[in-house]
């Protein structure tokens, strides 16, 4: 969401003055597009990030509301600046550093993220808990989700109030159909901190941002079905990737007016394909979607504070961003992808090993002759999305020729030698390309991601969620990748 904010109370001239100064900012983004539009691209060397959302529990593992605790504890170590509080107390975020997306990124952000995950251990050690990679946290009880854990963030208040205040004191319904069927009543977005994921960013080449931001779109699906790492909340067996569907009714605001319950909605697969631009999203953003935090900020145009803060609040799964490094006349701007589909863990290893095959699968499909976005329809990959976050690994999708086909033969047959070449057209090392994608190809090949795993050992083990996630943190320690790990 951005930097943070310094109300949570906010009047209609608050509004009125964020509308106008998020509509001129609009206005030069429209005119930075057009100056892009008409230069030379010099050759795209992009760079890439990732964002692990992590939870805290307790030697039983309960979730623990212990993340300021553990943020003082970080204080005087050189992480400290790559940690933040996300919206319960019992979540942390780990944010890397920025890589070119060649040679040896692969193993250097394994490495990043190991020494990340290793420090906060160790700091979480000390006050008497444990942190945990996973998509949902299966020992997590509706008691959990009170305002009392909710990280004093004015960010995270504000939100609270604003969203609650736009669905007109309406309650937030959980309502998930899947092996079992869960529904609940919520009065505030505290149901937002039971999702957590593994967020990968990409800068984009201008000239070919659509065709990755459309790429994006049709991987979800595949990309869903590997990762899926969230079979479980509230002690139910739900979709294979639960954390989809969780997510988007946590936060469920439309549109403007009638459309406000409608199916215009924040958290989204989005409304389309991008067709000329993606400036369509930005522009999409004003027209459609009211302003939920309106912090006005002393900030020139071309800082773009305003319209940052909006796209932070609209959640679509793949989602353009705007962004820049240095300043004044130094001042580079370009445009980024960030991926929200894979959710966190099962270890370091097989985060890095998702990276690898979504960075290469969609450099590979952004760059072809051949555009994937002429060939699958729209609703068609959206349909692919929720049906691959239901079954997982048993899921069979449509794909490009109009055949539908399992998702596994999908992986194996065809994505696999796609994101082979997409990592090789970005000279990273073969040996790494061998070694990561190798792991995705026996992940798949087994069928044992991490929902099929936490699905085995309730099978085997009985419906005891605490002991679930004990024995699914004791295996993440040990950082073997999820297809090795025994029930």
């Amino acid at each position: 969401m951005g930097r943070d904010i310094t109300h949570s109370h906010f009047k209609k001239v608050d509004f009125d003055r964020y509308s106008s100064k998020m509509s001129a900012e609009l206005d030069w983004v429209c005119q930075w597009f057009k100056q892009q539009n008409n230069s030379t691209e010099a050759s795209h060397n992009p760079t890439i990030g990732f964002e692990m959302e992590m939870c805290l529990v307790d030697g039983e593992g309960v979730p623990a509301s212990v993340n300021e605790r553990l943020l003082q504890q970080l204080q005087d170590t050189e992480i400290f600046s790559q940690i933040t509080l996300e919206l319960a107390q019992f979540n942390i975020e780990l944010n890397g550093s920025v890589f070119k997306l060649t040679g040896t990124v692969l193993r250097n952000m394994q490495q990043e993220l190991q020494q990340l995950y290793q420090v906060c251990q160790q700091a979480a050690k000390a006050i008497g808990c444990n942190i945990v990679m996973i998509g949902s946290l299966p020992s997590l009880q509706e008691q959990h989700l009170q305002l009392d854990n909710m990280s004093q963030m004015t960010r995270y208040q504000a939100l609270n109030e604003q969203v609650l205040r736009s669905r007109k004191g309406r309650a937030i319904e959980l309502d998930i159909q899947g092996a079992e069927t869960l529904k609940s009543v919520h009065y505030d977005v505290m149901l937002e901190s039971v999702a957590t994921s593994f967020q990968l960013h990409l800068q984009l080449p201008f000239s070919r941002s659509v065709r990755y931001y459309n790429a994006a779109i049709i991987l979800s699906a595949p990309i869903v079905a590997l990762s899926a790492n969230s079979p479980f909340l509230f002690a139910k067996e739900l979709w294979c990737e639960t954390r989809i569907p969780v997510f988007e009714q946590a936060v469920s605001v439309g549109g403007y007016d009638g459309a406000m319950f409608g199916p215009i909605k924040r958290v989204s697969f989005g409304s389309g394909y991008a067709r000329d631009s993606l400036l369509e999203c930005f522009q999409e953003n004003l027209a459609h979607y009211p302003v939920l935090l309106p912090e006005v900020f002393d900030s020139a145009i071309d800082d773009l504070e305003h319209l940052s803060l909006h796209n932070g609040t609209i959640w679509r799964w793949p989602l353009p961003l705007i962004a820049y490094k240095g300043n004044g006349q130094q001042r580079q701007y370009h445009l980024r992808l960030e991926h929200r589909v894979i959710p966190a863990g099962p270890t370091v290893v097989d985060s890095i090993a998702n990276a690898a095959f979504f960075y290469g699968a969609i450099t590979s499909l952004a760059t072809q002759s051949l555009i994937p976005e002429q060939q699958l329809s729209f609703e068609q990959a959206k349909d692919n999305f929720y049906l691959a976050a239901k079954q997982g690994l048993k899921a069979r999708l449509k794909w490009l020729s109009g055949e539908t086909v399992s998702v596994k033969a999908l992986i194996l047959d065809t994505l696999l030698p796609v994101a082979k070449s997409g990592l090789r057209q970005m000279q990273i090392e073969a040996e790494d390309i061998d070694y990561y994608l190798g792991i995705i190809e026996q992940r798949v090949s087994s069928g044992q991601n991490g929902a099929a795993w936490q699905r085995q050992y309730i099978a085997e083990h009985g419906k005891d969620m605490r002991a679930l996630t004990r024995a699914y943190l004791e295996r993440q320690q040990m950082g073997e990748p999820v297809h090795t790990w025994e029930v």
